[in-house]
């Protein structure tokens, strides 16, 4: 087992102990609502989206009454998120497009599923990684930086990239939990500007902590 495998390794054992039971912070109870809300997550916080849903789900509680919605009506109700207006249009598209061409049922293929309007790569991941259970990964932005910093990743400049890396160390049976791991550890511990290290338990495993300790004190680290 050369390095790599063994950094994957520990990770997994780190969350599995850490976060045994992991999921989707976007509230949703069916395929429905989850294309929703994910369309609406992006660069969107999904504290955000949380808010705008049950008033959105209320008036148009399926696909086929968001499909006869209005633009304009759909755009009220979630004019508080990042992009309402277009939003408010790939919302209506893809409920015409789910209803007309997929008798109103979410197809299960990632590759299909992009072929929706708003639903690209990461998305289409998400939807079939949750709800159909497809050995996929999403790479957002926090998959994408926590990945490059503990080392997960080799030169990975863009998120195809990283996911192509991730799926191959990645076992396929913990792919659905290692995206939300990595989403949630990016989250809330591995922040973007702050990384809080000092609450991390993969330090000793990760190539960012390592190279911050041999700046501060050299390459000789003298352990207690």
């Amino acid at each position: 087992m050369d390095q790599l495998d063994k950094k994957y390794n520990a990770v997994i054992q780190y969350f599995r102990a850490k976060m045994p039971v992991v999921k989707t912070e976007l509230q949703h109870r069916n395929g429905y609502e989850l294309i929703v809300a994910v369309i609406l997550s992006a660069q969107c916080t999904d504290k955000r989206v949380n808010l705008i849903t049950p008033a959105l789900f209320q008036r148009f509680p399926d696909f086929r009454a968001l499909s006869e919605a209005r633009v304009e009506e759909i755009f009220q109700l979630i004019k508080s998120c990042s992009y309402p207006n277009n939003k408010a249009r790939h919302l209506k598209a893809m409920a015409e497009k789910v209803v007309n061409e997929f008798n109103g049922q979410l197809p299960e293929d990632p590759e299909v599923l992009q072929q929706l309007p708003g639903v690209g790569r990461k998305t289409a991941h998400v939807l079939a990684s949750v709800l159909f259970g497809k050995p996929v990964i999403a790479v957002d932005t926090h998959v994408f930086r926590v990945s490059k910093r503990i080392g997960l990743v080799k030169n990975a400049t863009t998120p195809l990239s990283c996911e192509k890396q991730l799926m191959q160390h990645f076992p396929p049976e913990v792919l659905a939990d290692a995206h939300h791991w990595l989403i949630l550890h990016g989250r809330y511990v591995c922040m973007a500007r702050k990384p809080n290290c000092s609450i991390c338990g993969l330090t000793s495993v990760c190539d960012f902590y390592s190279k911050q300790q041999k700046q501060q004190f050299g390459t000789k680290i003298v352990s207690e």
